[in-house]
């Protein structure tokens, strides 16, 4: 079974122990409404499905392994969330709600099945979907550690993820992947650090 997973945040540069094929991920995803919208608990916004986005093209990259159960449960140690939150498709079965055109996608590329994070927005209160205003003013008042690791995410997420909340955030607060090179190793992606 050829298992395909998707990605459009951390999981992307930083895969962690996520046992998939190939180092760089394919940039030719299908479409899905992503967005920073999710508070998380280290004090991020992170890109999670939003229903009410834009849709943009996801990255994707196929496991090694060739169960579904044991790459739903990979991506959900790597995420550190509840098997709930893993989304899961199989050839033959319609294209989930969030990802439209995911089975036309895998066909043309013969997955067999296909994994990604399931995530909804957060932020005040449990599935609460915050306006472009409140994510940037609420990141715009971060500091220390907590504003680091907040902007490293925003710069590192890639840059075909080019969402509305994302261009307000460079637009006010400059944190752009062109800041990362240079910059304290706080801020620096995985991968721009070069020899």
């Amino acid at each position: 079974m050829k298992i395909a997973c998707l990605g459009w945040g951390s999981l992307v540069w930083d895969p962690g122990g996520l046992p998939v094929e190939e180092k760089c991920w394919h940039k030719d995803g299908p479409m899905a409404s992503v967005e920073f919208t999710r508070k998380s608990k280290n004090g991020r916004m992170t890109l999670v499905i939003e229903p009410n986005a834009t849709p943009v093209p996801l990255l994707w990259n196929i496991m090694t392994s060739s169960d579904l159960k044991l790459a739903e449960e990979a991506l959900r140690v790597r995420e550190d969330t509840l098997q709930s939150n893993i989304g899961t498709w199989l050839r033959g079965l319609p294209s989930p709600e969030a990802i439209p055109n995911l089975a036309q996608w895998a066909n043309e590329r013969e997955v067999d099945a296909v994994v990604w994070t399931a995530l909804g927005p957060k932020f005040c209160a449990l599935n609460d979907s915050p306006s472009i205003e409140q994510v940037v003013e609420y990141l715009g008042g971060l500091t220390g550690k907590t504003r680091t690791i907040a902007e490293r995410y925003i710069r590192c997420a890639p840059k075909q993820i080019d969402t509305e909340y994302r261009r307000r955030i460079i637009a006010v607060l400059g944190w752009d992947s062109r800041g990362l090179r240079g910059r304290v190793a706080g801020l620096l992606c995985p991968g721009d650090v070069r020899a």
